[in-house]
């Protein structure tokens, strides 16, 4: 049974079916949760949201009925704009310590990306080819990747989102390694892993340069495959590249099991070989989430890419087969709105995500360039959102559409160097 209860009456042990309100105003990044652990009350009990939608037969129920509505023909359930996946955890980020100013490290990031741009087209052509690939070829660039993730957890992958001028194959494999890396650096794993995963990330699609149309979408992902793995052509990219990285004889086991495994899922519904749960392996799961999230933000000629925050957004409504509790470490490590998202601000203008701050992930810095007002372009300015002290804030996604402004791609490339340019990097 489905209850409406305000949020001064919840209790540990509820079960939360909906949350009513904006994500943007509240620190849950689920939609459906059960109430278990006192930081979650106070965190749900001190946001903006006045009321919830309970389950009884998943949780408690034991506020008084006169104190809650029911939820049914009488009184239709709250709207909601796409709710993410699991309750944001409140610990202190990591990489809030000193580190590299991003402006300044985006002009490293575009150095270490334009440095290695023969070698992972090399490394692409030689599996074009058949030919293995050595782990000794791609370790500098996992290294360079490595050190500039190290110095900024932010800036190369914030680059590559805002840069066009990469062939889209290439451009994903360096992207992905990066997230890789950096959610490996978020989730504590060793340093042996960390390079494990960044080299997954960089290797795992090699069996798709030897199709037209690059790595599947994750909306084909999502479709399911056929079940034949002689014929299934979703299959075959996993296949083809796991053969010519074993071949290689050097590549760690664990990057072949993420190369076959990325794109199964916890629910079984992956492939190729329709494994579920503990039977996937963490960096596998890691992969599927960081593969997922690239391709829906570089998007494909018949589908265009999504806003980074509203790519977030969307994982959150597929996330069945995703790994839960590593999209939380996703989430707290790229940001409710990632280097890239273009965003509309309470002040009438709109502005691009040009920094994160670790410790407030919802009040990233923003670059201005649109006044709805105005109706116009106008000068661009850096806002820091976290220490505007409520001057300004974001209200939510920004629709460019019927605006008059260059393509987005172009658009985030112009800001970002405009951003870099004014930051004085």
């Amino acid at each position: 049974m489905l209850k409406r209860v305000e949020t001064s009456e919840l209790r540990l042990g509820m079960f939360i079916q909906k949350l009513e309100g904006s994500w943007f105003k509240h620190p849950f990044w689920k939609s459906k949760f059960l109430l278990e652990e006192m930081w979650m009350l106070e965190a749900l009990q001190g946001s903006a949201v006045d009321a919830v939608i309970i389950d009884t037969e998943r949780g408690l129920n034991n506020v008084p009925e006169r104190e809650v509505a029911m939820v049914g023909a009488g009184t239709p359930p709250p709207q909601q704009r796409g709710m993410p996946l699991v309750p944001a955890r409140p610990t202190a980020n990591k990489f809030a310590a000193a580190r590299v100013a991003t402006a300044k490290e985006f002009g490293t990031a575009r150095k270490i990306a334009e440095r290695h741009s023969k070698l992972v087209s090399r490394v692409f052509l030689e599996a074009r080819l058949g030919r293995g690939i050595s782990a000794r070829t791609v370790d500098p660039l996992i290294d360079d990747i490595y050190a500039s993730v190290q110095r900024n957890l932010y800036a190369f992958n914030g680059l590559l989102r805002c840069r066009e001028d990469s062939e889209e194959t290439y451009r994903h494999a360096l992207a992905t390694s990066a997230l890789m890396i950096a959610l490996a650096r978020q989730m504590n794993l060793s340093a042996t892993e960390t390079r494990e995963a960044g080299m997954a990330g960089l290797l795992m699609d090699v069996g798709a340069s030897q199709e037209a149309g690059g790595p599947p979408h994750p909306e084909d992902v999502w479709a399911g495959t056929s079940g034949d793995l002689e014929t299934d052509v979703h299959c075959q990219h996993v296949l083809a590249g796991h053969a010519l990285l074993k071949a290689a004889g050097d590549i760690p086991d664990a990057v072949l099991k993420v190369c076959l495994r990325h794109h199964e899922r916890l629910d079984g519904s992956g492939y190729p070989h329709r494994l579920a749960g503990s039977d996937i392996d963490q960096l596998s799961r890691m992969a599927a989430i960081c593969d997922t999230y690239d391709l829906l933000v570089a998007g494909r000629e018949s589908r265009p890419g999504l806003d980074p925050a509203e790519a977030i957004r969307h994982m959150g409504e597929h996330c069945d087969g995703l790994d839960p509790a590593i999209m939380v470490d996703f989430l707290e490590m790229v940001g409710i709105y990632p280097i890239g998202a273009f965003v509309e601000l309470r002040s009438g203008r709109l502005a691009m995500v040009v920094d994160e701050d670790p410790t407030e992930r919802a009040l990233p810095t923003v670059y201005t360039f649109w006044s709805r007002p105005l109706d116009k372009k106008v000068k661009g300015e850096i806002i820091v959102l976290s220490q505007c002290y409520g001057a300004d804030e974001i209200v939510g996604i920004a629709q460019l559409a019927r605006l008059d402004l260059p393509p987005l791609g172009a658009l985030r490339d112009a800001l970002l160097s405009a951003y870099t340019r004014a930051a004085g990097a």
